[in-house]
């Protein structure tokens, strides 16, 4: 598990609109939202990151980049970015589900067709959204295990108004014997 404060795993991916996404390199004002989606079977993630293409003008504004990235080939990331009508939101592909793990992740099996008839991969990740400081050190983490209940995008940019605001530290960073 990463914990806040500590250095992220990088991540050096190919983007569906070209070139590499590689977060090292990243040169936010403050930092980087990435979010890792299922993949195009998932209807709540399409519909989850066409909320982040929504807010991602208003991430940008409080100095943080965003990313949608998963396990899937070019050509589904690439259908995934059509459905969610990207224009700001980039998307980066073949996340390498050792990596995943590395991140926290967890990884479920395919089951056959989901309910939009597009068949699941034999093994993907499950949602998971962090914001990474520039540094690379983890600022935020939300993991889970299943597509639903995920943190709400415009409730994230209001509490890091609060964040800005007040300089609020990266929490849960303690590691000691309770």
């Amino acid at each position: 598990m990463i914990m806040p404060r500590e250095k992220t795993p990088d991540l050096n991916l190919p983007m569906v609109a070209g070139g590499q996404f590689v977060l090292s390199e990243e040169k936010a004002e403050r930092g980087t939202l990435v979010c890792f989606y299922r993949g195009l079977h998932c209807p709540i993630c399409a519909n989850y990151l066409k909320e982040l293409e929504k807010q991602t003008e208003a991430f940008a504004e409080r100095g943080f980049n965003t990313i949608a990235i998963s396990s899937d080939s070019e050509e589904r990331a690439k259908s995934m970015a059509e459905k969610v009508e990207a224009s700001n939101l980039r998307f980066a592909y073949g996340l390498d589900l050792k990596l995943a793990r590395d991140w926290g992740l967890y990884i479920s099996a395919g089951r056959g067709l989901t309910s939009i008839n597009i068949e699941e991969p034999a093994l993907f990740s499950e949602p998971g959204l962090f914001i990474v400081n520039n540094d690379q050190t983890l600022y935020y983490a939300s993991v889970q295990t299943m597509p639903f209940s995920r943190p709400h995008f415009s409730e994230l940019v209001g509490a890091l108004d609060f964040v800005i605001k007040n300089d609020y530290p990266a929490r849960g960073e303690f590691t000691g014997a309770v």
